[in-house]
C-alpha cells in the first residue's frame, strides 16, 4: 500500500485549506492513481513557527503502478497546480504532498532538487502524519524501526501532540 500525506495551511484561488486538499485528492485520482481510504480532517498548529497559519492534514492509502519518482513527479505538479510556492522550508503553502509509505520500500532517491527517502524519513516525528495513518492503517509498522504506529504515537515528544481531529461539523462548514 502506498500513503501519502497531503496538508494545507493557506487558502489557493480555489478555495480554503480543505478545498485545496479536496481538489489534490481528486487531482491525484486523475493521474492513474487509486484512492483506497482516507481519513479524517487534523489540524495542527505549524512547525516550527506556531504563528503561521495552523495546518489541516489528512493521509490517504492509494494503489498505483507509478514508480516512486514518478509518483513524486505527479505529486509535485499537483502541489504546483494548487499553486505552492517553494520559497523557504516550512514556509506556510497551499498544498504539501508526502510519501509516506510506498510499499514498505525502503529507499533514497534524488528528484529534482529534492533528496528524498522512502519511507518519509521525519513520519516517526510528526503527530500529523501518525494519527491520520493510524486512523486509516491501524497495524502499520515502520519498514526501518519495525515499530508499529500506536507505539511511535506512544513516542512522540509531547510538545509534538497536539493535534485535533475535526468533526464533521467543522468540516462542513468548509467543504460542501
Amino acid at each position: 500500500m502506498i500513503y501519502i500525506g497531503i496538508g494545507s495551511n493557506l487558502a489557493s484561488s480555489f478555495g480554503d485549506r480543505f478545498k485545496n486538499i479536496e481538489l489534490a485528492i481528486s487531482l491525484i485520482q486523475k493521474k492513474k492513481i487509486k484512492l483506497i481510504k482516507k481519513s479524517s480532517f487534523y489540524e495542527t498548529f505549524s512547525y516550527p513557527n506556531e504563528k503561521d497559519p495552523k495546518f489541516i492534514n489528512i493521509v490517504i492509502s492509494v494503489e498505483s503502478n507509478l514508480l516512486p519518482d514518478q509518483l513524486m513527479s505527479s505529486l509535485i505538479d499537483i502541489e504546483e497546480k494548487l499553486e505552492r510556492k517553494r520559497t523557504k522550508k516550512n514556509a506556510p503553502r497551499t498544498c504539501d504532498l508526502d510519501i509516506i509509505d510506498y510499499n514498505k520500500k525502503v529507499m533514497k532517491f534524488k528528484f529534482s532538487n529534492l533528496n528524498l527517502t522512502l519511507p518519509h524519513k521525519e513520519l516517526s516525528n510528526r503527530n500529523f502524519v501518525l494519527y491520520p495513518l493510524r486512523e486509516i492503517s491501524p497495524n502499520w509498522t515502520h519498514p526501518v524501526t519495525k515499530k508499529n504506529i500506536d507505539l511511535l504515537i506512544k513516542n512522540l515528544k509531547n510538545s509534538n501532540n497536539e493535534i485535533t481531529k475535526l468533526s464533521q461539523n467543522d468540516i462542513s462548514r468548509h467543504v460542501k
